[in-house]
């Protein structure tokens, strides 16, 4: 019986989280709509999150295009290999790798720092200072937060997807052997504005849940030192896993079976 009990307490204390989590997003998300606007704070994350992730984002999509590239190269033994390998490193960049891939960078990148900032403000006593002076914390901390993520990683996916393209591109041509022209010309025909449309509603959501994953358990951090610490962890630990999660299941609403 403890076996079942324990079980029982871990899926209700699991429920419960989720409960929590979905009411700390409902509430980040929609007190942006009801003013005051803190503009600054916003343009503030924006470039912290958005232009200051644009290194590791790139390095990470050029080098995975030029491996991908390399792969389907060595996996394929069919004699067109010109013609379909920039068809099918342009669709899982643009579809799956460069969005997955780049809200994973941010995810242990921003998720962490977001959870490190706010929990810190909420040991030391900050967050209770702005409603003191009447500030509402979740529109001066959570909302510019949510909205900053939600803008900006679609943005570097475009980015990302550029980049990664461009990478396989390198290979492709001055290590493998591959026209320029060829590869431009398969790239450009086989791809659709569907494929790209479906890699950035993805980000959009990816975003979303980075910052709400890393805002909460800042937001809800307790113990000092050791509470923002753990809750760093747990931040980016579950903003991967949403990210993974949630990919699977828009994947399977946008593409057709």
């Amino acid at each position: 019986m403890n076996v079942f009990a324990s079980t029982g307490r871990l899926t209700i204390d699991s429920v419960r989280e989720i409960g929590r989590v979905a009411n700390f997003a409902f509430r980040g998300g929609f007190s942006w709509f009801l003013g005051p606007f803190y503009w600054r704070a916003v343009w503030s994350a924006l470039a912290r999150i958005g232009y200051a992730s644009l290194p590791v984002v790139g390095l990470t999509a050029i080098f995975t295009g030029g491996a991908l590239a390399l792969n389907i190269y060595e996996g394929s033994l069919l004699p067109n290999t010109e013609a379909f390998l920039p068809q099918i490193l342009g669709v899982s960049i643009v579809r799956e790798l460069g969005p997955v891939l780049a809200a994973l960078m941010v995810a242990g990148r921003c998720s962490s720092a977001m959870a490190a900032e706010i929990g810190t403000m909420r040991v030391t006593e900050q967050i209770d200072a702005l409603s003191t002076l009447s500030v509402d914390p979740f529109k001066y901390l959570i909302a510019p937060r949510i909205l900053a993520t939600t803008i900006a990683l679609p943005l570097l996916v475009l980015v990302a997807d550029i980049i990664g393209v461009y990478g396989g591109y390198l290979v492709s041509v001055y290590a493998l052997g591959f026209s320029p022209e060829i590869y431009v010309n398969n790239l450009i025909d086989f791809i659709s504005m569907e494929d790209v449309t479906s890699g950035l509603i993805k980000a959009t959501v990816f975003g979303f849940l980075i910052s709400v994953m890393g805002c909460y358990y800042g937001y809800t951090s307790r113990g000092g030192a050791g509470g923002v610490g753990a809750a760093t962890r747990t931040a980016v630990v579950a903003a991967a896993v949403s990210v993974l999660a949630s990919n699977y299941f828009m994947t399977s609403l946008l593409v057709d079976v």
